[in-house]
């Protein structure tokens, strides 16, 4: 498959971990359409690890827990697609998947039929226990080539965590997704590392194969598998903003049946989506600035229709002052242009004069606009 702009969808990992059955994929599933998320452009609901057995069967074919999903998974994803979203699953390219369910190494093309036969959509593809002997490259290999030959159009979702150099070969193996950093978790401090590890990351990023900055905590307030301390509102609301801006794919990993109402605003905002979503998909590019510092990121992003996004984030725990010229954009003042700022949060409009944005930022906040070229 290739994916002409980042993935968005729902991953059932970050809240529920090996807690997934039947009944909370079909509830999840109801409560993104429901909810308006499908229309916002969330199409995939994907079960993570832990949904099979620990053995095999006889014709050393991946089976379902019985008693996790009873009617099994051909069901589940008839009862998705229903839904108007498409299905996703998950294995591993070791001969145990991270949670010590079997992988599927040396089983990749039986492996890739079966996920077929179910109506999967999607395939997250970890990295756990696998062969020391064997680089990964031929591994991801292996599985892309096995997904393209099933008879299913589906998703390939490389997780092999950036490691083994993954963004140089990445894009041999047939991925639509490929995960750059570590795991997630819901702090503070893991939003602000991953964000910082993507930096030398952004050139590998582009239509076909996406960088994947690992799944959004938005909305998680210190709850389920991956909880810890939690975020607040402000928080969640630039972890969003960046994997939005750096171009990231988008995957829920809250609970989206009991999601209070700024939760719903910040994975809805549609001017972000339209900024993750842009056609061009081009890389970010991270300014210099003025008297800024390392937890002072400026991202600027050129869009397919002329415009520019724009995002200011103050990283650090005290009010901060975040100032860039607009020379560092190409728009100088020989060239008789300026930006006319839109920022897609709170609505507020400005011409930009004297080729300076100055802004005052709270602790931990963000800014992000979409900027046309006008006239001085």
């Amino acid at each position: 498959m290739v994916k002409l702009t980042p993935p968005m969808g729902w991953n059932s990992w970050n809240t529920f971990g090996e807690n997934i059955n039947e009944k909370l994929i079909m509830e999840t599933a109801d409560a993104m359409a429901a909810s308006g998320l499908v229309e916002k452009g969330y199409e995939y609901l994907v079960i993570d690890d832990c949904w099979s057995l620990k053995e095999r069967d006889g014709e050393g074919r991946l089976v379902a827990d019985p008693e996790k999903f009873p009617n099994g998974m051909k069901a589940v994803a008839d009862y998705v697609h229903g839904k108007g979203l498409k299905f996703g699953m998950y294995s591993c390219a070791g001969t145990l998947t991270c949670a010590g369910y079997p992988g599927s190494f040396e089983h990749e093309f039986v492996d890739a039929e079966t996920f077929a036969r179910w109506g999967v959509d999607f395939l997250k593809y970890d990295y756990c226990y696998h062969s020391p002997i064997i680089h990964g490259k031929y591994l991801y290999r292996r599985m892309g080539l096995a997904l393209e030959n099933c008879g299913r159009d589906i998703l390939f979702s490389a997780c092999s965590w950036g490691a083994d150099e993954t963004h140089e070969w990445i894009k041999e193996t047939g991925a639509s997704m490929w995960r750059s950093t570590g795991d997630i978790f819901d702090t503070w401090e893991s939003v602000k590392n991953l964000a910082k590890q993507q930096e030398k990351l952004h050139p590998y990023n582009g239509v076909g194969c996406f960088n994947d900055m690992d799944m959004l905590i938005v909305g998680m307030y210190g709850k389920g598998n991956v909880g810890l301390s939690g975020c607040n509102d402000v928080q969640y609301k630039t972890h969003f903003s960046l994997w939005a801006l750096l171009g990231s794919p988008l995957m829920i990993g809250c609970d989206v049946r009991s999601m209070n109402e700024e939760t719903k605003a910040i994975l809805g905002n549609e001017e972000i989506i339209r900024i993750n979503q842009d056609a061009a998909c081009r890389q970010p590019v991270r300014l210099s600035g003025i008297w800024g510092g390392e937890d002072l990121l400026i991202y600027s992003r050129q869009l397919g229709n002329g415009e520019l996004a724009i995002g200011l984030f103050n990283l650090r725990e005290s009010a901060e002052n975040l100032k860039f010229n607009l020379d560092e954009l190409g728009l100088g003042y020989s060239t008789g242009k300026t930006l006319e700022m839109h920022e897609v949060w709170g609505g507020e409009t400005f011409k930009v004069v004297n080729s300076t944005v100055a802004r005052r930022l709270e602790p931990f906040a963000c800014e992000v606009f979409r900027a046309r070229v006008v006239d001085l």
